[in-house]
């Protein structure tokens, strides 16, 4: 029902986790390249455990190939580089939950063509930002609440 698109991840436990998450939440994984490591390391397969082969995964070759080959309508882009939480978004069956890098977020490039699409985590002041796994865990959980009737159906 929702797709959770990583651009570029490093590091691979998050990405373990992630992929662990999407199974529980019946959401397909999108990682787009480059990635900081091989994505068949054991710490990737450690941490998404028994969950790893029952993954919906997508990988694309590029940030480019991806962007020209959705519905950029559909698509949310998590960054600190914005107010609106991500609470005010309206989620709909077959978006896309987009994260950056955990060292660099989304390029301010798509960010700022993108602004209307952008949410964040509110956080106080003394953080800097949360963990790659659990802000998909917030988010993707956010769109499951305003969709419940239909994902329960799936």
């Amino acid at each position: 029902m929702f797709n959770i698109v990583l651009f570029n991840p490093q590091i691979p436990p998050n990405t373990g986790n992630i992929g662990r998450l999407c199974v529980n939440a019946g959401a397909t994984l999108h990682i787009v390249k480059p990635i900081g490591f091989d994505i068949s390391q054991k710490a990737v397969k450690r941490a998404g455990l028994d969950y790893w082969d029952k993954l919906n995964l997508v990988i694309w070759e590029s940030v480019d190939e991806f962007l020209n080959n959705v519905n950029l309508k559909k698509c949310h882009f998590a960054t600190t580089k914005t107010n609106k939480p991500y609470f005010e978004a309206k989620f709909e069956a077959g978006d896309y939950l987009i994260f950056g890098s955990e060292t660099k977020g989304i390029d301010e490039n798509i960010l700022n063509k993108y602004k209307d699409r952008c949410i964040t985590i509110p956080m106080k002041k003394e953080g800097r930002s949360l963990n790659l796994a659990v802000s998909c865990g917030i988010i993707l959980y956010e769109a499951i609440k305003q969709n419940y009737s239909l994902w329960r159906k799936e």
